[in-house]
């Protein structure tokens, strides 16, 4: 991860200055501002290229007469009548990484709007300037990252500043999501996963951790008969915040965390399959959520839960036609091994109501490449038994711009899991519905407790997406998205 400083100012100071210019060429007041003392240099340079100031359009001047900055940049913001949070977010990561390894140290971003468009530009920025090269030894010095810090001119540099204590956790959630899904699986593995989640006590947490005994104990069979097959023990990990009332019924997330998955005897095709590192995407969206929370104080009880599991073909591991029985008491027949992470994911849905008695519940998983072929990677697939929920997630997602989907259950597909030799099985009908299928195994897992099951298949693992915010395989999707949710709806 990056490190990168956000700060706020009413006057530019960066050795690179941005401004930004609206549909049809029309300048912002600081690119009115930079025409001037430039004499006119932005207005020749605009008038002699193809930039008309929409949306994701950059242009550069290099060494303006006029100004102490080595280089202006503008960028295009289209119309202004339609601007919002999530444009001027994309906007200030295409500024980024249009200069992240250019020279310049420190930017300014111009930002016409109020203290909270200049914190969502200033998240934007820190999106877009992440980078993942832990394991990068040979890079040379032009193609490190120079720029170190943003800042952001804006009027009310005060009152951004004092808003920024509680948008910076949440880049930064986001940002050790990604570090989780982009990480090795010979580096990232259930008690080292374990080890990076009981570091976030520093941020005032509890931390709780069940190994394989205490598991076996409550009849976790579904979840550990997934790991069986890995030398890597099987974990929970328990992240607690009361920022609420005492006494309070918590929120609760609970998220996949397969460290790796190769399909265990239902082996993968080798072909994608050191993707499968992602394949925690849903455990790492919990995580930088809780992390966020916990930054920036949020005033809610919550309670995060993740299975830490590796999936692998060993001479012990769990066999098509074994059955099991879950902490449910439900028993389960499995026709696939790789369909292992609803597996994981029953057992702690279970335990998470019984012993928590939540509001409600949110799991989210990279949990079938059926959604993949629904919705591609545009939207994440959600399922829900609670209509209130869905909307108010749906108003989240609008609002964070992190899509999401809605698609059916019921039991006209409840039958696609029915097997004469146990109370479910694992895996549906042959390609039909799949990803529902999954969802109707979830849903015999919750009782009538408000729920959504969020299939990030699509949206958790991307390495080419073009939006200027994901520069890296892992997206960490659902920190922005679920943050927003706690802030609008479940927070005083």
């Amino acid at each position: 991860m990056l490190a990168m400083k956000i700060t706020f100012s009413v006057t530019a100071t960066g050795d690179a200055i941005a401004a930004a210019v609206y549909a049809e060429r029309n300048l912002s007041h600081a690119a009115k501002a930079l025409d001037s003392v430039t004499g006119g240099a932005v207005t020749r340079l605009i008038a002699a290229s193809r930039f008309k100031g929409n949306a994701g359009d950059v242009l550069e001047l290099t060494a303006p007469t006029g100004v102490a900055a080595t280089r202006i940049i503008l960028f295009g913001l289209g119309d202004k009548d339609e601007l919002d949070g999530n444009g001027v977010e994309k906007a200030a990561a295409s500024v980024i990484r249009s200069v992240l390894t250019s020279g310049a140290e420190t930017i300014s971003l111009h930002v016409d709007g109020d203290a909270e468009l200049a914190c969502r530009m200033g998240l934007g920025a820190h999106l877009g300037a992440y980078r993942f090269d832990t394991y990068r030894t040979k890079l040379s010095d032009d193609k490190k990252p120079s720029v170190n810090a943003v800042e952001l001119v804006v009027a009310d540099a005060a009152g951004a500043t004092k808003a920024w204590a509680s948008w910076n956790p949440v880049a930064e959630g986001v940002a050790l999501a990604r570090d989780l899904v982009n990480a090795p699986p010979n580096v990232l593995y259930p008690a080292s996963y374990a080890a990076r989640i009981k570091e976030l006590t520093s941020l005032g947490l509890e931390v709780e951790i069940l190994d394989e005994a205490q598991m076996k104990e409550l009849g976790m069979n579904a979840l550990l008969g997934v790991g069986q097959g890995s030398a890597k023990k099987s974990m929970i990990a328990i992240m607690t915040w009361n920022g609420g009332e005492t006494g309070e019924k918590p929120l609760a997330f609970i998220g996949k965390g397969l460290t790796f998955d190769s399909g265990g005897i239902s082996l993968k095709p080798g072909q994608g399959m050191d993707e499968m590192k992602g394949d925690m995407g849903g455990s790492a969206a919990v995580v930088g959520l809780m992390a966020a929370l916990a930054g920036r104080k949020a005033k809610v009880n919550v309670v995060g839960l993740v299975g830490l599991v590796e999936n692998m073909p060993d001479a012990d591991a769990q066999r098509p036609g074994d059955i099991v029985t879950s902490m449910s008491g439900q028993t389960i027949e499995i026709l696939n091994t790789d369909a292992e992470g609803r597996l994981v994911l029953g057992d702690v849905l279970w335990y998470a109501q019984e012993r928590f008695d939540p509001r409600f519940m949110i799991n989210l998983a990279t949990l079938t490449g059926a959604i993949l072929i629904a919705l591609g990677h545009e939207h994440a697939g959600i399922f829900s038994n609670d209509d209130e929920l869905v909307a108010k997630l749906e108003a989240a997602a609008k609002a964070s711009d992190e899509a999401v989907w809605r698609l059916p259950i019921g039991p006209e597909y409840d039958r696609q899991i029915d097997t004469p030799n146990a109370d479910m099985k694992n895996v549906g009908e042959g390609r039909l519905a799949g990803s529902i299928a999954a969802a109707q195994f979830l849903l015999r897992h919750v009782n009538d407790k408000p729920w959504v099951h969020i299939d990030i298949a699509g949206v958790g693992m991307h390495a080419d997406s073009k939006d200027p915010r994901i520069p890296t395989f892992g997206t960490g999707y659902g920190v922005r998205l679920l943050d927003r949710l706690v802030r609008d709806h479940y927070e005083d």
